[in-house]
């Protein structure tokens, strides 16, 4: 099997997921997702007061090693383990999940290609771009509701931590991508991108599938 490596970057709030998941309903059911975020290292020696002060966006915080030797069998069309992380915890799960082998994959994260080492193995490096307004609007509602965070420590996190990360180590990327989608991105951007997915893959699209059927990652 011919796999394709497309990296989906962009900063906390960008829209980034959402843009893996649609990219992976357009081109299903040859495409799947991987998470950079499954990929943080376990800290769970550290008591839950130290794993909270750690700084999560930065990216020491990434088991660069395992993310490596995953992505090298992913890309020779092996079917691998990979990790499971939990953010209540700030924990690696002990259940991992087994990956399907598909010919595109879709790994979205704050920085997918930041390291050269990896960067050359992106077929495609697409940016998700978006203001500062927009992004923090979008973490404040995701932590809030999903993570039991209140709206001050959040507030805070995005001062201290987030946004100078964003500008040191998210950003640059944003040089060396290939494509960039804006946040307000419209079905012709959206369809535009996927054709040049289905090119670069060697894939034939039949519409119905994609408008059919929900991937596993968007099941409730």
């Amino acid at each position: 099997m011919k796999v394709v490596l497309i990296g989906v970057a962009g900063g906390s709030g960008s829209g980034k997921t959402w843009l893996a998941h649609e990219l992976e309903r357009r081109l299903w059911p040859h495409a799947a997702i991987l998470s950079l975020d499954d990929f943080y290292a376990d800290v769970s020696y550290l008591s839950m007061a130290e794993r909270s002060a750690l700084n999560f966006d930065a990216p020491g915080a990434i088991d660069w090693s395992l993310l490596q030797r995953s992505l090298e069998g992913i890309v020779r069309g092996e079917a691998v383990w990979l990790p499971k992380y939990d953010f209540a915890t700030h924990t690696r799960q002990s259940r991992r999940r087994r990956w399907r082998p598909r010919p595109v994959v879709l790994l979205e994260g704050l920085w997918p290609w930041r390291r050269p080492q990896l960067r050359r193995m992106y077929t495609l490096k697409v940016f998700r771009t978006g203001t500062e307004e927009i992004r923090l609007a979008r973490r404040l509602a995701r932590d809030v509701a999903q993570r039991e965070r209140s709206e001050a420590s959040v507030q805070q996190q995005w001062r201290r931590q987030v946004q100078p990360m964003y500008a040191r180590y998210v950003r640059p990327q944003l040089r060396s991508a290939d494509i960039t989608v804006p946040a307000e991105a419209p079905e012709w951007r959206l369809a535009r991108l996927t054709r040049k997915i289905a090119t670069v893959a060697g894939l034939a699209l039949d519409k119905s599938d994609a408008a059919s059927f929900t991937p596993p990652s968007q099941r409730g």
